[in-house]
Formats: structure tokens, C-alpha cells, sequence
């Protein structure tokens, strides 16, 4: 592959709902442009792009790969991102390194949900874009139709460039508004514009002279007086209109049959921005941020956006180049990680394919094998000159699952796989949860769980179990209550005795445990309370009721007995241990379940569903409040009545809800509720014990 320098590098993400085209476009664009000889189709699990065996085997994208497509000695770096909501994060990253993006529309369907999230984040990263309205061969294709429902929701101007020529089995090429020509097929050459095809074309064109106008002043001005522009000056215009985000152009295609592709090269190397048009990047050095024009005489900063693991070819590491440029065989510096890195060979990606390169020039993205230490996130940059990109804030994962070892060989790797997968993915995540003792993975929702436990499997060769994870309750105590318990054991030789009587008394459930020592007189010997205390603790730890820790207790030791030979540390861990079970019986024990605070944002529509979603789930709604078209809800919700609602908001919403989440505090589970728990871990017990 080539080597090209800044202003020839176009970084381009494709973003749409699932299905909408993204990956076909580029599989037509390689075989247009002579990178392929034949067109792959999803279908047969042929695409360049989708590759992964397990995005071959479920017909989707699931993972951001890059395709550069090299025409007119320009590289547009296409970035065909994942359009199923639950890899996000995949989509996140992407749009963090474009510096532009297509938003594909499916011609039948028009906006879907994951346009419109789609769309909002690339409003977020305030990305230069174009509107794709694809599929134009298929049976109901309705290119106005189409073009309304975007135009609805995006709240910016949208200015068709092409019109179609033709729609449906008829759709055989586009009109392009600004040569005022028509290009049938592929669009290599021009035709005159059919005759039917002209009134519509000259109406369109006046629009968009228009939207090129208010692009640039000075174009203003020359069309306000004489009421035309060249085609040159509406190329500049426009281009000045979507920088600024005033007028965002709509293209016509068909990419399974290869259909309008060389015009929509054409308008992106013409009209999108190149590394160097972007505004500076912005990161933290020595003294503070600095900005970083895309140049290659700058400091060397380089974001990784991407790692994978794969057992085969080992860690790869994909960047993009923001500042400074990048040879083969050299040293950087991780400022994440605080060490140094080597750098082997350079490789620009196509799909699965590497393409070693000497040297990479700023702007451009590329992918380099076996990083030890950097991840995801990580900012490379000069030692002596260090700089820390800014990382993205990808949206809070809330789908959990429990994971377990399938065999005894799986439990040795099961941290370091854990670890890996997260590393990759940044919407991913794992922790210990200590009052269940499980291990808990988190992700945006089942697909993407069932993804990263099949990737565990197949490129780390660990079998994971996943389960419905436990709710962390706790047990506490509603009234006081006193116990003693007596320890005698006696064996040949020296026995085991004491004799412990203590008092209990409820505290508030964010407390721990309070321990204090009453017994006077001698009763029993002071060196014995931290025995005492960790026979507590013991219990403390494993519960009582259900199995749950025990919180909130203050626990006070006023009396006992001991024996001059017998009574030994253990005797009295043994003896402290029971007598607090049995006083825990007779203080009203109960069980404190988590409350988290929720904030649910819906469309005003799916409103009164949610809302009579959430009394069937014991929420307490504290308020509701309506912002741009969409209801807020805030409400108290008990976390074991949130454990699958991410699945149940999106079939409540059609997809279009989301929430987040935090814990609030810990209140007592109504009895009835408690009764159900605490039977079920009794015949939890008895099937172990059985075992």
C-alpha cells in the first residue's frame, strides 16, 4: 500500500441500525476500486470486513474494522462499525478517531433506533457528515419517504446532492445535482439527465445552491446579487456547510449492486475533511493542555483506539496518529502506563489483512502486533515530551451476569481472561461481589455477554458458566437480644471449654460491627475478647438467616467462664460464635435489600408504559419531567426488580430507552418477599449438602 501524507487521508465512520448496509458498502467499494476481485456477501460470510468467526456465524458486525479504499491518490480509512445497540462501545471508538462519518439510511425502513443513537453520537463528537440513503434497488424503496424520517429527527438542514435515478427493480444510477449530469451504474461516466428526471433535478439544484451559499459569505453575497454559483463554488460552499455544521448533504446508493459508488467517492475526497482540516487536537502535557494541529512536525501523540487478542497472531494495537508521525522499529512512550513500548513493524489493516508500511504520517491509523503493556485508551507519545490524549466516555454497562469456571482448569485463568476481554472492550466490566461471593461480568446487554463469553472460549480457551447474579442483601436485627452458649469438649488429655454471654443490638445496616467488652471482675480473661470477636466476625461474614454478611450490630460481652487448664483461644472463638447465632435468632432478624436510584429517559410516547412497568416492580417514582420530546423519570427501585431491565426497557421502547443507575441506600425487605428468599437458600443448603 502507498504511503500518503495528511491532506490525502480521509478517516470516514460508517454508522447506521444494524443491517442498513454498512458492511456491503464497503465490500462494493473494494471491488470497485479494484482492491477485490469479487464482491463477498454477508450472507456466505464472505466480506472483508466481517471476518470474525463469530461475526460470520450470527450475520451481524460485531466489531469495528477498518477498510481503506485508495482512489484518486486519496486513502479514505472507512471505519465500518457494529449497528446492534449492545457494542456501542465498538461505534464510541470509532467516531472517536473519524474526523467524519456516513450515516446510512436503509430506503425501506428510513430512521431506526440505531441511526438515531448513531446520529446523537456523532453530534456529540461534532463530527463533519453525510446522509447515505442505501438499498435503493429493493422492493418498497422510498427515497422521500426515506429522507423524512432523518430530516425529522436531525434537527440540521439535510440537502439531497443526488436525487435516484429511478427507485425499486428501476433504480439504475443517480442524478448529481452539482454537475447537473446523470451517472448510471457504478457512475464512472455521465449521461445527459433523462428528460422525465429534469424539472425535479433543477428544483432539487436550487436548494442546495442555496445551502452551499449560506455555507461561505462571500458566496452569499455573489449569490444574493447575481443568484448563481459554479460548480466549483458550491463544492467550497458546501464544504464550509458541513464543517460548520449548517447543512449536511444526502447521497443516493445501492451497494449490493454496486450502484452510485464512484460519485459518493467523488463528494467525500471533495467535501469531508482531511486530519490537517480538523480543528487541533487538544491534550495534557507537563504544563497543562496544549493544542495539537495534525502535522507531522508535531510532538508525537497517538491514541489507541482498539486491542485485540487473538491466539494466533498474538496482541494487536490498533492507533490513530494525531500529531508527529511513526516509523517501523522504534521506541515510544506509554504516559498511561508509564513505560516505554517497541514498536516492530507497522501495518495498515484491511479486515483480517495486514499491510507492513515504513512509515505512517499523521492522521492516519494503523496496527501494530505484540504491545506488552498498552490497552485500549492508552496515549503513546515522545518521553521527553509527554502527552495524554483524552478518552471518550463510553455509556455505563448494567446488564450483569454471574460467571463461573465451567471445569477446575478454566478457574486458574478465569481473572486473567476477565481482565483481557475488558481491556479490549471498554464497556465491559468485572468485579468480586463479596456478599455473594460471585463473580459478576457487566455489558450493555445479552448479546454483547454472550459474545465475550464465546470470545473467552474460543481465542483464550476458557469455558465460562454464566447465571442470573444473587441480589447483595444483608441481614441485621430489629430489637436486642442476649445468649450464652457453653463450649466443653472433652477428649483424652487436655479438653477445650468456655463459656461466652453477650448482647446484641441493632445499629443502622451502613455500620459494621461494634464490639465491646463488659465482662468484670475476671470472669474471663481480656486476652480472650479478639477470639471472641473473630468467632463473630466469622458469622458475621456467612450469615444466618440466609446466608447473606451481617451488618449493623453492636455486640457487648458481659459475662462468662473459663477454666484454669481448658479454656484456650479456639474454645472461646467456638463459644462466641454460637451464643451470637443464637441471640441473632431472637432479635428479629431481617433482611436490608439495595435500593438504586434510576433515571429512565423514554419517549414521551412510551411513557405511561414504563411508568406502569415500574409500580409492578416496587418503584417509589420521586419525579417525572419532559425535555426535548422525551420524559425523565427518576425513581427508587429495589435492585433485584432491575437485574434483566435493560432487556425489558428496550422491548417497552422499541429500543429508544435508556437509563442509569447508582445505589441509593439499603431498606428492609417487605416480609413476604423475605419469607420466598429465605426458603429458597434453604433448599439452596440442602442440595449442596446433598451433594
Amino acid at each position: 500500500m502507498k504511503e500518503y501524507t495528511t491532506e490525502s487521508i480521509r478517516n470516514v465512520a460508517l454508522v447506521s441500525h444494524s443491517s442498513a448496509g454498512k458492511t456491503m458498502l464497503t465490500e462494493a467499494l473494494l471491488h470497485f476500486t479494484g482492491a477485490t476481485t469479487r464482491l463477498g456477501r454477508v450472507e456466505d460470510g464472505s466480506t472483508v470486513s466481517d471476518f470474525d468467526e463469530e461475526e460470520i456465524r450470527r450475520g451481524i458486525s460485531l466489531y469495528t474494522s477498518v477498510i481503506p479504499i485508495e482512489y484518486r491518490d486519496v486513502k479514505i480509512n472507512f471505519l465500518d462499525t457494529p449497528g446492534y445497540t449492545d457494542f456501542i462501545g465498538e461505534v464510541i471508538s470509532a467516531l472517536r478517531v473519524a474526523d467524519s462519518a456516513l450515516v446510512l439510511i436503509d430506503s425501506v425502513s428510513g430512521v431506526e433506533v440505531g441511526t438515531e443513537i448513531a446520529w446523537n453520537y456523532c453530534n456529540q463528537f461534532r463530527l463533519p457528515r453525510f446522509v447515505v440513503i442505501n438499498k435503493m434497488d429493493r422492493e418498497n424503496a422510498n427515497f422521500q419517504k426515506a429522507l423524512a424520517s432523518i430530516q425529522e429527527f436531525s434537527e440540521v438542514r439535510l440537502v439531497p446532492v443526488q436525487l435516484p435515478w429511478g427507485e425499486k427493480q428501476n433504480f439504475q444510477g443517480v442524478i448529481d445535482l452539482i454537475t447537473m449530469k446523470a451517472y448510471k451504474g457504478e457512475g464512472k461516466s455521465a449521461v445527459e439527465i433523462p428528460a422525465e428526471l429534469r424539472t425535479a433535478a433543477e428544483e432539487a439544484r436550487v436548494a442546495l445552491v442555496e445551502a452551499a451559499a449560506e455555507g461561505d459569505d462571500e458566496l452569499l453575497e455573489k449569490y444574493l446579487e447575481s443568484g448563481s454559483l459554479s460548480n466549483e463554488e458550491i463544492v467550497r460552499g458546501l464544504r464550509g456547510a458541513i464543517r460548520n455544521h449548517t447543512a449536511y448533504p444526502v447521497f443516493v446508493t445501492a451497494a449490493t449492486a454496486e450502484i452510485g459508488l464512484a460519485p459518493l467517492l467523488d463528494a467525500i475526497i471533495d467535501l469531508l475533511p482531511s486530519p490537517a482540516d480538523m480543528p487541533p487536537a487538544r491534550a495534557i502535557g507537563k504544563d497543562g493542555e496544549e493544542e495539537l494541529p495534525a502535522s507531522d512536525s508535531g510532538p508525537l501523540a497517538v491514541y489507541v483506539w482498539k486491542t485485540t487478542a487473538d491466539p494466533f497472531v498474538g496482541r494487536q494495537t490498533f492507533f490513530r496518529i494525531y500529531s508527529g508521525f511513526l516509523t517501523s522499529d522504534t521506541r515510544v512512550w506509554n504516559q498511561s502506563k508509564g513505560v516505554e513500548e517497541r514498536l516492530g513493524t507497522l501495518n495498515v489493516p484491511r479486515g483480517k489483512e495486514l499491510f507492513p508500511v515504513k512509515v505512517l504520517h499523521c492522521g492516519d491509523i494503523g496496527v501494530v502486533p505484540k504491545l506488552s503493556e498498552t490497552v485500549t485508551g492508552n496515549t503513546l507519545c515522545d518521553k521527553n515530551h509527554p502527552l495524554t490524549l483524552p478518552i471518550p466516555e463510553y455509556p455505563k454497562a448494567l446488564y450483569q451476569v454471574a460467571i463461573a469456571p465451567k471445569t477446575q482448569a478454566d478457574s486458574a485463568k478465569i481473572t486473567p481472561t476477565l481482565t483481557r476481554l475488558c481491556e479490549e472492550d471498554m464497556t465491559l466490566s468485572w468485579h468480586m461481589e463479596p456478599a455473594t461471593n460471585q463473580t459478576i461480568l457487566q455489558g450493555m446487554g445479552d448479546q454483547h455477554i454472550e459474545v465475550a463469553v464465546r470470545r473467552a472460549e474460543t481465542k483464550f480457551q476458557v469455558g465460562l458458566v454464566i447465571s442470573e447474579p444473587k441480589v447483595p442483601y444483608l441481614e441485621a436485627i430489629t430489637k436486642k437480644a442476649s445468649a450464652m452458649y457453653r463450649h466443653k469438649k472433652q477428649t483424652g488429655g487436655a479438653g477445650q471449654f468456655g463459656e461466652v454471654h453477650l448482647r446484641i443490638e441493632p445499629l443502622t445496616p451502613d455500620q459494621e460491627l461494634e464490639f465491646v467488652w463488659e465482662v468484670f471482675g475476671g470472669a474471663i480473661s481480656s486476652s480472650f475478647a479478639p477470639s471472641i470477636q473473630k468467632g463473630i466476625q466469622g458469622v458475621m461474614k456467612e450469615g444466618v438467616l440466609a446466608g447473606y454478611p451481617i451488618r449493623g450490630i453492636k455486640v457487648a460481652v458481659y459475662d462468662g467462664k473459663e477454666h484454669p487448664v481448658d479454656s484456650k483461644p479456639i474454645a472461646f472463638e467456638i463459644a462466641g460464635r454460637e451464643a451470637f447465632k443464637l441471640a441473632f435468632k431472637d432479635a428479629g432478624p431481617v433482611l436490608y435489600e439495595p435500593i438504586m436510584k434510576v433515571e429512565i429517559i423514554v419517549p414521551e410516547a412510551n411513557m405511561g408504559d414504563v411508568l406502569g412497568d415500574l409500580n409492578s416492580r416496587r418503584a417509589r417514582v420521586l419525579g417525572m419531567n419532559t425535555e426535548r420530546g422525551r420524559s425523565v423519570i427518576t425513581a427508587l427501585v429495589p435492585l433485584a426488580e432491575m437485574l434483566r431491565y435493560t432487556t425489558q426497557l428496550r422491548s417497552l421502547t422499541g429500543g429508544r430507552g435508556f437509563f442509569t443507575m447508582e445505589f441509593y441506600n439499603y431498606e428492609m425487605v417487605p416480609p413476604h418477599i423475605q419469607q420466598e428468599i429465605v426458603a429458597a437458600r434453604q433448599k439452596e443448603l440442602q442440595a449442596q449438602r446433598a451433594d
